[in-house]
C-alpha cells in the first residue's frame, strides 16, 4: 500500500454489493473458515489487544453499541444495532458497518459494511469455540431459531467441524422453511422440526438463536442431556436470555470476555461471581476445554470487539484478492497541512 499523504486520503470502501462479491467468489463457507482461522489467530494474541464492554444505548425499542478495539498498530471499531421488532417491520434486526485505521496517524485504511460481515464473524466465532469445546464426533447439531444467522451457522459447522445433519426449529414455520430451502444442495442432511424437543433429539451440538429481547427459556434442563455442546449466542444484551438457569449450573461456562458477558450472556442470570473460563485461554493452553464425554460446554458467546477486529482485517487482506471495493475520498489533504480553509477556497474556483 502506498503510505504517502495523498494516497492514504482516498480510503477503501467495502459496500454490500461488495460483500456479497467477495462473500460469491471466495464460498460462504470457505470465507468463514478462513475468518474463523483469523479470530483464533487474534485470540492467541489476546493480551495485546484493548479491551472494555461495548457502548451501548439502550432504549425501548433496541440497542445501539460501538465495538472498539486495538491492537497496538491498527484501531478497529463497529457500529452495530439490535432491534428486534425491526422484522415485523420490514427491517432487518442487526444491521452493522465497521471501521479500520492506522494506530501511528489516526488515518483510516478500511470501510464495510458489516451486517453481513457480521453473521460470517458469528458462525466462524462459534466453529473456533466449537473446535475447542464440542465433541470429536459431533455429527449432528440442532439449530433452535432459523432466522438471519441460521444458514451461515449450518454452513461453519458443515464446513470447519463435518457436522453432516441440522435439524431445525423456529416457533415460526416460515423460517424453517426458508432455511431449509436455502440449506438445499449443501450436503448437509436438513431436517425441519416441529418442537426445541425434536430438533434437539440425537444432537451433539445445540446452537440457540433467537431475536426476542426478553428472559426467554428456549431451552429447558430436562431438554440437555449430558456430553452436549451448547452455543449460546442469542442472548447477547441485558434483559435477554434462552437458557433455563438450571441449564447453566450443570454446565462448563466459557465467554469471551467476561466484564462484558456478565452484564449480556447467559450468565447474567448468575451470581456474579459464578466461575467462568475466557476462550483465549483455552486457545492456547491456559485452561483446559472439554475433558470428558459427559461434560457439558456451554460457549455464552455475545460477542466481542476482537472478533470484528479480524473480520476486518480478512477482509482488508482480500481486497486484492477480489478486487470489490471502491476508494472514497474522505480524508481532506490539504497540500499544507496547516491550511484546510486555503484548501476549500480554492476548490470554489475550480
Amino acid at each position: 500500500m502506498d503510505l504517502t499523504p495523498s494516497k492514504l486520503a482516498y480510503v477503501p470502501f467495502v459496500s454490500v454489493d461488495d460483500m456479497m462479491k467477495i462473500v460469491n467468489h471466495i464460498g460462504a463457507a470457505q470465507m468463514i473458515a478462513e475468518i474463523a482461522d483469523y479470530i483464533e489467530a487474534d485470540f492467541k494474541r489476546w493480551e495485546l489487544f484493548d479491551k472494555t464492554p461495548r457502548v451501548a444505548a439502550h432504549s425501548e425499542e433496541g440497542v445501539i453499541e460501538l465495538m472498539p478495539t486495538s491492537d497496538g498498530e491498527t484501531y478497529g471499531f463497529k457500529y452495530v444495532n439490535g432491534h428486534p421488532a425491526n422484522m415485523a417491520r420490514g427491517f432487518q434486526t442487526v444491521t452493522a458497518f465497521g471501521v479500520l485505521a492506522r494506530v501511528d496517524n489516526g488515518y483510516p485504511v478500511l470501510l464495510s459494511e458489516m451486517t453481513i460481515l457480521t453473521a460470517l464473524r458469528t458462525a466462524a466465532t462459534s466453529v473456533v469455540a466449537a473446535r475447542h469445546l464440542a465433541p470429536k464426533d459431533a455429527k449432528v447439531m440442532a439449530m433452535i431459531g432459523n432466522g438471519a444467522q441460521c444458514e451461515f451457522q449450518a454452513l461453519a459447522f458443515h464446513k470447519v467441524l463435518g457436522i453432516e445433519e441440522v435439524r431445525l426449529y423456529d416457533i415460526d414455520p416460515a423460517a424453517t422453511a426458508k432455511a431449509a430451502r436455502n440449506l438445499e444442495n449443501t450436503g448437509l442432511r436438513v431436517v425441519p422440526c416441529k418442537t426445541g424437543e425434536e430438533a434437539i433429539s440425537g444432537a451433539q451440538i445445540i446452537t440457540t438463536c433467537t431475536a426476542d429481547k426478553q428472559y426467554a427459556t428456549i431451552l429447558t434442563d430436562n431438554m440437555v442431556g449430558s456430553g452436549v455442546h451448547i452455543n449460546a449466542i442469542g442472548g447477547d444484551c441485558p434483559g435477554k436470555t434462552e437458557l433455563h438457569r438450571d441449564i447453566l449450573l450443570r454446565s462448563d461456562i466459557f465467554v469471551e470476555y467476561p466484564p462484558q458477558t456478565r452484564i449480556e450472556g447467559e450468565i447474567q442470570a448468575l451470581e456474579a461471581d459464578h466461575p467462568v473460563t475466557e476462550l483465549w485461554e483455552v486457545i492456547t493452553g491456559k485452561a483446559q476445554g472439554r475433558r470428558d464425554a459427559r461434560q457439558i460446554t456451554l460457549f455464552d458467546s455475545v460477542g466481542f470487539a476482537t472478533e470484528d477486529f479480524s473480520a476486518l482485517r480478512y477482509v482488508r487482506d482480500q481486497l486484492d484478492r477480489v478486487g470489490a471495493y471502491v476508494q472514497l475520498d474522505m480524508l481532506a489533504d490539504p497540500d499544507d497541512p496547516r491550511d484546510l480553509f486555503g484548501m476549500v477556497q480554492r476548490a470554489k474556483g475550480a
